[in-house]
Parts: structure tokens; C-alpha cells; sequence
């Protein structure tokens, strides 16, 4: 639900700016933060950075009270070269989230012995094993498998394509690979997309939501003990994701989850039933045209989330409200027409929701925090420090 307060608020703190630009509301970026606590009953939660893409704000949440509390601990980056570049500035735990064939930054990494003990590879095949050796050299290095956490019926395959490793044999096959060439397998993860990523939009939905979680859950424990009785004791078993913590964290085995999206809390987001997340980011665009009674045409913004080409991945405009997109031209390159504008002149802005978390730093150097006072910081994303990682 939007708080037209708090983007009355945010209208009034960026006043003096020219559109586009994006801006996140910081009393809802640490209610959310709390609540993912909450949510996690304990079991510390590992920051997506994909989800986040602003260093001030991963430092913002891994420098509060609630990860000296325990709440947080460590990242999970999208890219080798990024988890160089988080090490080059303090990062200590990070966790990489996918495979990479990323040599030069492999080869950077196994170079130097501080960030070879603060990174973890993901890999969930034999050929990742041999170009992370043949590329870092034999200096030890740290790996998580990764291993599929999807739902099958029968023929049907509910859930994203990601690891092939999915059995217990499977799994503990590639950790004794692992552990017989010099690698520390220090855990196993398993992200549950088609729990994590699906809104609870009917019952159809929520059933298959409790089906999957039940197999997982039978399923990682045995896969557990499989690894374990080749490698020992892992470090992390990592599962979930900013919509399916409850379920993961119900699970004992389970030592930490991932969430990034539940801080800013994207359109996405709106359908979940569990949780009642704030959404913390927006972008404001300037209104350049009225074209025809009641519309009028904003500057830029179309800003396409990732993901199947829906109407789920357009944004959505929220403040004034009434807004809506015009179907026969959605969101555009350098423009986009609202109907529903009422009073709406050339000169004002309209506010703005994005799909996804994350992908919205991309196209913006700078994101404004916005106190609960009106007070604002400017800081850089990821693309404003001059960083692209895919």
C-alpha cells in the first residue's frame, strides 16, 4: 500500500531537482529491513546485492543495529568482478549466487589470499571445477553447490532452469570431485524461485507453493547428508529468497537466507499475502505535454523490468493517483503517456514504481535517500561509481 505522506514527503525534499531521478524513502528501507528480521526468526539473512546495486545502502543495512544483532551477515553478488570491488571496500563474507567464467576476475581472486577467503564460487558442474583451477592456480579456494530446487510433477517442471545437480548422489558426486581437487566445499545452496518469486495470487497458486515447499525440505535434508558424509561440516546452507523466508527458515537445516528485494520492495512484490512490505523506491518524471484532456506525457521512463515480456514487468505510475499507462504505448524510451492526469500541468511530475528491485540503478547514476525528517543524501549506484557487472 502507498503512503501518500511519505511521497508528499518526497515530493517536497526533492523540490528543487530536475526529473527523472530515483529516490528511496528511508524510514520504509529500514521497516523492511526489520521485518525481514522478523520474518527470518533468527537465521541470519545474506543480502542480495543484484536486488540492491547501491553501496550505501548494502553498508546502510550491514552496518545497523540489527546485523549486530545477528539479523544480517554477508552478500550475495551477481559477478566475481563485483565481489572484487566489494572486497576493495570492506566486504569480508560474499557469497557468489551464480556460476561465472569470468577469467580475469577468477584469476584476480585466486591471485590474492584475502579475497580467496572472503569469496565463495558457486558451481554446480565438473567443468566450473576445472576452469576455476586451471584459471586461479592452486591456491585454495572456497565453493557452494547449488543445487536445484524446482518442483516436477510428472512431466511438468515448476520453477526456474538452474542447476543440474538435484539428487543426493548427484550433489555429494561433485562435492567428492570438489574436495579431491583442493576445494573447500563450504556449503550448499537452494533457491526456491517458483516459491520465493510467485505472489499468492489464488489458491491454485499457494497450493503448489506448500507442495514445493514440502519437497524441497524432504529433499535438501537428504541431499545434506549426502554431502556431508563426503566433505564433513558445511559452513552455510543457504535457501530462499525476500518471499519464501518463512518457509526456508522452517526448515533446521537451513543455517541462512537471501533477501534484497523485500528492502525496496518492487511491484513484483504486491501480490504476496504473508507480508505487508512498504515500498521504499521510486523514480519521479517531469510531465513535458498534455496531448489530449486528461492525459498527459511524461518525460522518459520507460524503464522495462526483466523477465517473460508481460504487463507485470512494466512500471507502474502510483502518485498522483488515478494515473494509469496507456495500453496501446505502455512506458517509453523518452516518453510516457498517463491517462487519468486530471489537474496534472506541463512542469509536474508524477511518481513511479519499478517491477523489480535493482535493475532500476542501472539507469540512474545517483539515488536520493529521503529521511523521515525531509533531510536528503545523495549517493551513488553501482552505474554512478562507474560499475557494470551484467
Amino acid at each position: 500500500m502507498i503512503d501518500s505522506t511519505a511521497l508528499e514527503r518526497l515530493q517536497t525534499a526533492t523540490a528543487d531537482l530536475d526529473g527523472p531521478f530515483a529516490v528511496i524513502d528511508l524510514p520504509a528501507l529500514r521497516a523492511n529491513a526489520a521485518d525481514l528480521v522478523r520474518r527470518a526468526r533468527g537465521v541470519p539473512i545474506r543480502v542480495a546485492s543484484k536486488s540492491v546495486r547501491v553501496r550505501a545502502v548494502l553498508e546502510e543495512v550491514l552496518g545497523s543495529e540489527l546485523t549486530a544483532a545477528g539479523g544480517y551477515r554477508g552478500i550475495m553478488a551477481y559477478s566475481p568482478a563485483e565481489a572484487l570491488w566489494l572486497h576493495q571496500h570492506g566486504a569480508r563474507d560474499i557469497l557468489l549466487g551464480y556460476p561465472t567464467v569470468h577469467r580475469s576476475a577468477i584469476a584476480k581472486i585466486g591471485a590474492d589470499e584475502s579475497v580467496r577467503a572472503a569469496v565463495t564460487f558457486m558451481v554446480d558442474d565438473i567443468t566450473q571445477l576445472d576452469l576455476l583451477r586451471t584459471v586461479a592456480g592452486p591456491g585454495p579456494l572456497r565453493v557452494c553447490l547449488d543445487v536445484d530446487a524446482s518442483l516436477r510433477l510428472g512431466p511438468l517442471h515448476l520453477g526456474v532452469r538452474r542447476s543440474p545437480l538435484r539428487t543426493p548422489e548427484q550433489a555429494a558426486e561433485l562435492a567428492g570431485v570438489a574436495a579431491g581437487r583442493g576445494f573447500t566445499v563450504a556449503g550448499v545452496m537452494t533457491y526456491e524461485a517458483q516459491i520465493a518469486g510467485l505472489p499468492d495470487t489464488n489458491p491454485a497458486v499457494r497450493l503448489v507453493k506448500s507442495i514445493s515447499g514440502a519437497e524441497i525440505g524432504r529433499r535438501r535434508g537428504k541431499v545434506l547428508d549426502a554431502v556431508r558424509e563426503v566433505v564433513g561440516d558445511l559452513e552455510l546452507v543457504n535457501s530462499g529468497g525476500s518471499g519464501s523466508i518463512e518457509l526456508s527458515v522452517s526448515d533446521p537445516g537451513v543455517t541462512e537466507v537471501t533477501a534484497g528485494s523485500g528492502l525496496y520492495v518492487p511491484t513484483l512484490f504486491d501480490g504476496y499475502r504473508g507480508f505487508t512490505p512498504r515500498p521504499a523506491m521510486f523514480y519521479a518524471l517531469p510531465v513535458v505535454r498534455k496531448p489530449a484532456p486528461g492525459i498527459v506525457t511524461a518525460f522518459a521512463g520507460g524503464y522495462q523490468a526483466s523477465g517473460p515480456a508481460a504487463a507485470s514487468r512494466s512500471p507502474l505510475p502510483v502518485w498522483p493517483a488515478g494515473l494509469r499507462l496507456i495500453g496501446t504505448e505502455g512506458a517509453g524510451e523518452v516518453q510516457t503517456p498517463l491517462s487519468g492526469a486530471g489537474g496534472l500541468k506541463i512542469g509536474d511530475r508524477v511518481w513511479m514504481r519499478y517491477a523489480k528491485a535493482g535493475e532500476l540503478c542501472e539507469r540512474f547514476d545517483t539515488v536520493h535517500l529521503i529521511d523521515a525528517d525531509g533531510s536528503r543524501i545523495s549517493v551513488p549506484t553501482y552505474r554512478g561509481e562507474g560499475q557494470s557487472f551484467g
